[in-house]
């Protein structure tokens, strides 16, 4: 027999993925024997949405969840060590090489394809083997209700980084069915829709009677309302972003720096809907963000107890801030070193003299482990969602602004000025969105799907970076080569051939 040798998935009961090497090509996959016997009982079905949950740790760890979009935006950027300049300057390959190169995959699009379809593969299985489980009805419906949310989540996410992907929505048996097509994004949003109306009907709990990192129901109408922005379905976005607000479970935050304080994170929840969750033991979920957004040599106790200076906001989005707006004070221009001196923005990195720290993700207390999460989504950004929906359908009217002006007196700011033309009433919609959500993975897109990242990222330049050529092409990242390799049936993206 013709030896080769080649890599071959297989699929544990919890739809676990394990690569392991092959020297033949007539191979026999034992998950389908593994999955016969799994999936019995209410341990078996709770295991395997932990799973599927858990495709959020590798996703959150770098964090590609965030810092792929963060990198690329015109609000916060990297220091250029290990191959994150390669996503502020567009310098990367269908191969992702020198994050490969760096060990830095993790922080590269690669980790999203990954992260992504192994937690879809897990759902799959959820989906397919839960229903005939000996167990408490109602918990069962939830449990697959998480599972289709969870699926909808990794489509979604994979969808708005890559484009066109393949939709995979029944578990691999085989090595030959986990080999699938592309789908047009119509068509996954298509999906989308279908896994988060079984979610919905699910009968989840809602906040507060809901367990940490798990979705409440509003939480499954706020990733429907803005996959619906994301693909101009704008009456479902503004009807789902309704249904959040309507219920009443969740509420702004009186002031948005308690949003972030590391002692104030349960508290939060009322705000921050869903989350990655960090864990301040070993093993644990972490991320680097804490690490990343401190001054260097672990300067500065507030910020943390490591931290890197590895990443930071450009001058001139902190300068577009009105000096009255407490977001503004998430971000710094000097800090307190261990001395109790005050070290002065031109000192604060050897990079440049105009160093802006970021103070979302401060944990000054923490030895093992982190404390601080990373939003996922968030009470206001289902209000702006709101109001970009209604705008886009009516133009700037009076409920638009109901829905913008909640978001701007929590920040101290006046209410928007009335009178705005519907154009520029989605700009200042945009606007708040980014002075809302900088260094939370949530602007590179905004400029993505409406197109203005083509003009605006040119624009965005310092004396670290001081030319950014971003091409069309770059709307999209490249489907990494190795997937490319392995699977016979999927094509690159068309700017990237």
């Amino acid at each position: 027999m013709k030896k080769l040798l080649k890599i071959t998935t297989y699929l544990s009961a919890a739809g676990v993925a394990l690569l392991a090497p092959s020297c033949q090509l007539d191979e026999t996959i034992y998950s389908s024997i593994y999955t016969e016997d799994f999936y019995k009982t209410a341990a078996d079905a709770e295991k395997g949405l932990i799973s599927v949950y858990g495709a959020l740790g590798s996703l959150g760890g770098g964090p590609a969840l965030t810092l792929i979009a963060d990198f690329s935006d015109d609000q916060t950027y990297p220091r250029g060590v290990v191959g994150r300049n390669t996503l502020t300057l567009f310098t990367y390959d269908v191969n992702y090489t020198t994050q490969k190169s760096n060990s830095r995959t993790n922080e590269s699009p690669q980790q999203i394809w990954a992260s992504c379809y192994n937690g879809i593969e897990k759902a799959n299985w959820v989906i397919a083997k839960v229903p005939g489980a000996n167990m408490d009805e109602t918990r069962k419906k939830q449990i697959i209700g998480e599972a289709y949310f969870l699926r909808a989540f990794y489509h979604w996410f994979l969808t708005k980084n890559f484009g066109d992907v393949p939709v995979k929505i029944t578990p691999s048996y085989t090595a030959e069915e986990a080999l699938t097509a592309k789908s047009s994004k119509a068509d996954v949003y298509k999906q989308i829709y279908a896994d988060l109306d079984q979610a919905l009907a699910a009968g989840l709990p809602s906040y507060p009677n809901v367990d940490k990192g798990r979705v409440a129901k509003e939480v499954v109408s706020a990733l429907y309302a803005k996959a619906a922005l994301y693909n101009e379905d704008w009456a479902k976005a503004l009807e789902k972003a309704k249904e959040v607000i309507s219920s009443g479970k969740y509420a702004l935050m009186a002031d948005v720096r308690d949003v972030y304080k590391y002692d104030k994170e349960d508290a939060a929840r009322i705000e921050n809907m869903w989350a990655f969750e960090a864990d301040p033991v070993s093993p644990g979920l972490g991320h680097q963000l804490t690490g990343l957004c401190g001054p260097p040599g672990s300067a500065g106790p507030e910020f943390a107890r490591t931290s890197f200076g590895s990443m930071f906001a450009y001058q001139a989005f902190f300068d577009s801030f009105e000096p009255a707006d407490k977001r503004r004070t998430l971000l710094d221009t000097n800090y307190v070193n261990k001395a109790g001196a005050i070290v002065p923005q031109k000192s604060i990195t050897p990079i440049t003299t105009k160093g802006v720290l970021i103070k979302k993700y401060q944990d000054p207390v923490s030895t093992i482990g982190m404390i601080p999460n990373i939003p996922i989504f968030r009470l206001p950004d289902v209000y702006l969602i709101a109001a970009e929906a209604e705008a886009r359908l009516n133009g700037a009217t009076a409920t638009a602004y109901e829905f913008i002006n909640p978001v701007r007196k929590r920040a101290g700011l006046a209410e928007l000025k009335t009178g705005l033309t519907k154009d520029a009433f989605i700009e200042a919609v945009l606007q708040e969105r980014a002075w809302e959500f900088f260094a939370e993975g949530d602007r590179w897109y905004d400029l993505t799907r409406t197109g203005k990242f083509l003009t605006v990222i040119p624009k965005a330049v310092n004396d670290v970076y001081p030319t950014r050529n971003v091409t069309a092409k770059n709307k999209y990242f490249p489907i990494p080569q190795d997937e490319i390799n392995a699977n016979p049936k999927l094509e690159q993206n068309p700017d990237w051939k």
